[in-house]
């Protein structure tokens, strides 16, 4: 579904924008993701809206394809660094999760009730994998989800576009950085 609106109180989540996870081969160009994200992030600042970068480190022990020893996953502290290209401020909210969605386990629910939020626009990688995942999480925990569909990326085109075409209007609203720029501008003093 196309954008319509954002809510008084929308919060912007930065999903995996990390060392080890941009080194990866991606199928959109990771440095124009970083400006879009840094654009939208710069944004929500300017208006006061709550900003939330999110990384990963590690996985729960489990058994899968990705972890057959079952046995806790960490990720070395380089790779999980945020990028700098992302403009971080004193006031954003740092989540470090440990599963592909970033509302399991941090009190990310609680946090962005806690300030009001009742919307937020979701941006980062992987588009299949942890933006997918949290968007599904905060549709669930009752939030409106809007994508900003030019500032993720995947490393598979195919799940890129399943994600983009099939998934993502099922959650949520769907919008370039500059439409979602341009109704914060519009709708905002």
């Amino acid at each position: 579904m196309p954008l319509t609106t954002l809510d008084p109180q929308t919060a912007l989540l930065v999903v995996d924008l990390q060392t080890g996870i941009l080194e990866r081969p991606s199928v959109e160009p990771i440095d124009r993701i970083i400006e879009r994200a840094r654009a939208l992030a710069d944004a929500f600042r300017r208006h006061g809206l709550p900003v939330v970068l999110i990384n990963v480190d590690g996985g729960p022990a489990t058994r899968s394809d990705a972890n057959h020893a079952g046995t806790s996953r960490v990720i070395p502290d380089s790779m999980t660094a945020l990028v700098d290209g992302l403009g971080r401020q004193p006031g954003d909210h740092i989540v470090t999760k440990h599963t592909w969605g970033a509302f399991t386990g941090t009190g990310l629910a609680d946090h962005l009730a806690g300030l009001g939020v009742t919307q937020v626009v979701v941006t980062g990688v992987s588009t299949s994998a942890g933006v997918e995942s949290t968007a599904r999480h905060a549709q669930e925990n009752g939030f409106h989800v809007t994508f900003a569909t030019d500032a993720m990326t995947d490393s598979s085109a195919e799940a890129h576009e399943n994600s983009l075409t099939r998934i993502f209007p099922r959650v949520g609203e769907t919008g370039t950085t500059q439409e979602i720029i341009d109704l914060l501008t519009a709708t905002r003093p």
